[in-house]
């Protein structure tokens, strides 16, 4: 298997795992990932209008080649994909261990490691610990190491527009179909492409919740829907565990993240209605006792600020104007973070970004485009 085959198989299982979309994907009419239990059902995909040029096929055993019929690229792995416990691999090269969220606090991270909500027990301990990264600033230890991906993201209240069949497909080793191994039956191997999206558009709109059918088999509606509809800042939360994985990599370990917990600047934890409380496109601000950093999620940028900048940067994300910044700092002269704030220092800490291409003001546009 070529760089660039691994490359691509490596994207795609991201995709597939998660249910966002594939990393310089464009959208076409077919599955961009398709994933077979049994290669049985490979004929039948095959020969589906589900399948197309951008569609990679992981299926069991298979050889690697295209496809002549649909001009999918088919890819063979052993393993199995589809439980909350065990590995697979690809080619020798990929290699990808699956435990469910209940035991993953008590096992030893190998290596690449997906995580699944396997039941209600798994749901319930993944909103605990959502809930003390919220209110206490206490993440679990796994979930922001880099080796882990949580599966399923739109399921568990994030922010994933892009996830369906047009992303991503599983077929079970009966020939049910549907976008992961705990979601709920869209049709069958073979199944037209409109006619899984029309299942797909069907059991969404059942629930008044997005996210109703990757792991509508698993957990209970009634417990999962009331949950994310309580806990609207899940999408952020999810997010933030992107940027604490990304940061381990660099070497920042456990910094503070605004929002969770605490605010860097004292008595911003007591404003309602923050303007950064729940959005997941909204930038992120988080510190050590060294420095800190404010983190876009789109286009994925992180920049590192001075303490003093990176105040006047919160006072922005929360309050959401130059006015309301310099009113909150003339109420709090005396604390250490804030001190005296002008409009001047605040302008130059938006002029800083927006010559990046960002705007730390919501409905506010970039005054430049974002550059890599």
């Amino acid at each position: 298997m070529n760089e660039e085959l691994i490359a691509r198989v490596g994207r795609h299982l991201r995709s597939w795992v998660t249910g966002r979309p594939v990393t310089g994907d464009v959208p076409g009419p077919e599955t961009a990932t398709v994933v077979l239990e049994d290669s049985a059902c490979l004929d039948a995909v095959l020969g589906s209008d589900a399948v197309g040029p951008r569609t990679l096929v992981l299926a069991p055993g298979a050889p690697d080649g295209q496809d002549d019929r649909s001009g999918a690229t088919v890819v063979g792995y052993e393993g199995s994909l589809s439980g909350s416990e065990g590995d697979a691999s690809v080619g020798d090269v990929l290699f990808l261990q699956i435990q469910d969220y209940g035991v993953s606090p008590y096992m030893s991270l190998l290596g690449t490691t997906l995580v699944r909500v396997a039941g209600d027990t798994d749901f319930e301990m993944f909103l605990a610990d959502a809930d003390a990264a919220r209110t206490e600033g206490r993440f679990a230890p796994f979930a922001v190491s880099p080796a882990v991906q949580l599966a399923d993201l739109s399921a568990l209240g994030g922010h994933v527009p892009e996830d369906g069949p047009g992303t991503r497909l599983y077929v079970n080793r009966d020939g049910s179909v549907s976008v992961s191994p705990q979601g709920l039956p869209l049709g069958t191997a073979g199944d037209s492409a409109a006619a899984l999206r029309s299942a797909w558009e069907r059991l969404s709109a059942a629930s008044e919740v997005g996210g109703a059918v990757p792991l509508g088999a698993a957990v209970a509606e009634e417990l999962r829907g009331t949950a994310v509809r309580r806990r609207p800042w899940l999408a952020r939360y999810l997010v933030t565990l992107d940027l604490l994985r990304d940061l381990q990599t660099r070497g920042i370990t456990e910094p503070r993240v605004s929002g969770f917990g605490s605010r860097l600047v004292p008595g911003l934890e007591e404003v309602e209605g923050a303007l950064d409380a729940d959005d997941p496109r909204a930038p992120f601000l988080c510190w050590t006792p060294e420095k800190a950093y404010v983190r876009v999620p789109d286009p994925g940028r992180t920049f590192q600020l001075g303490r003093r900048a990176a105040a006047i940067t919160e006072m922005l994300l929360v309050l959401g104007s130059v006015e309301a910044v310099e009113e909150y700092a003339g109420r709090h002269t005396g604390d250490a973070e804030t001190g005296p704030v002008d409009r001047a220092a605040v302008e130059r800490v938006l002029a800083f970004f927006a010559d990046k291409g960002v705007s730390l003001v919501p409905g506010a546009a970039p005054l430049l485009e974002a550059t890599a």
